[in-house]
């Protein structure tokens, strides 16, 4: 009978071990007021900064407005009809692709080589990255004011290449529209190149050493090398940076209304929609237009975006979940 009682006590106790233990209710709202407490203020300003202004820029977008008072005019969607029936906006919507496009395919295959020259043991290479890295910090007015006075008819390019003898490769740099795009992305790649190579240089620093001796040893030569580990392991930072490339693309304005200007930029083919917006809608002082303009620049970056996250960068975003909502997610 003591054995019996005893294999009792000891199952008892082996059921009370196994038993889950449930938290009390107290100390679920506590974490849940800590959670609103720390994450309360960015919510605010991110519902006060972003969502109320696309909001209020969707109401202004239903009507006439002249950007004074309270809008009356209610025009309902003639905003967006008149807007995509222009050949103008739609024009700008494709240069801006055009520049998303011609972006991942200058930059990209730039940046990843020098990434990999700068990240061997080579003399200088901290004073490379420096000077690589200079034009992504220097503000965007100083680098549109200098190229627009370097690519002007009597500017600094035309007078090097007749004092060198090639007067025949003088050209309007910035209203020829056959070569204003160009030269629009030969800026951008100047300017934005260097963060770029910041980019892939700190995900190459992620990459296991043991990973190259281990191809060293089976004698495999420094492109096949990078070709078979350093791609392949540098992936999810080139779809990181082409997103942010692609949003920045959609949303270019600045270093175009600089060189070019609100009125040259569309007939030099390099026009995009916020300088459309910019035009059409703070210049023109019709304001309702404008925020229409911007209400379909945002819905446009947000589906490119989506769309992006979903099939692009998808097997990253569920890479980084782990424990029971990760094993949840990939059933």
């Amino acid at each position: 009978m003591e054995s019996s009682a005893s294999e009792k006590s000891t199952r008892t106790g082996a059921d009370r071990t196994s038993a889950p233990v449930r938290r009390p209710p107290r100390a679920d709202w506590r974490k849940r007021g800590e959670i609103a407490l720390l994450s309360g203020p960015a919510l605010l300003v991110f519902l006060g900064f972003v969502i109320f202004p696309v909001m209020m820029a969707a109401f202004y977008g239903f009507f006439k407005w002249n950007g004074f008072g309270w809008p009356t005019e209610f025009v309902g969607l003639d905003n967006y009809v008149l807007m995509l029936q222009d050949q103008t906006f739609r024009d700008a919507v494709a240069h801006n692709f055009a520049i998303v496009v011609l972006s991942l395919v200058m930059q990209g295959p730039i940046a990843i080589l020098f990434a990999l020259l700068l990240n061997q043991k080579i003399r200088g290479r901290s004073l490379i990255r420096v000077l690589i890295f200079t034009p992504y910090v220097i503000a965007e007015v100083v680098v549109g004011t200098g190229w627009s006075l370097m690519l002007q008819d009597a500017g600094a390019l035309n007078s090097l290449l007749e004092k060198w003898g090639l007067g025949a490769l003088q050209n309007s740099w910035i209203a020829d529209p056959s070569i204003a795009i160009w030269s629009l992305m030969i800026i951008i790649t100047w300017k934005y190149i260097g963060f770029a190579v910041i980019l892939m240089l700190a995900g190459m620093q992620s990459i296991p050493e043991e990973l190259y001796e281990a191809a060293a040893i089976d004698g495999a030569g420094f492109w096949k090398t990078q070709w078979s580990i350093t791609l392949p392991l540098l992936g999810p930072t080139i779809r990181i940076w082409a997103f942010l490339s692609v949003i920045g693309s959609l949303q270019l304005f600045d270093l175009v209304n600089i060189i070019w200007g609100q009125y040259i930029a569309a007939t030099a083919g390099t026009s995009t929609m916020a300088t459309y917006m910019y035009q059409n809608g703070h210049l023109a002082g019709n304001y309702g237009y404008g925020n229409a303009v911007a209400v379909m620049l945002f819905l446009i970056s947000l589906v490119v975006a989506l769309v992006y996250q979903r099939f692009v960068l998808r097997r990253d975003t569920e890479g980084a979940l782990t424990g029971d909502s990760g094993k949840a997610r990939r059933r």
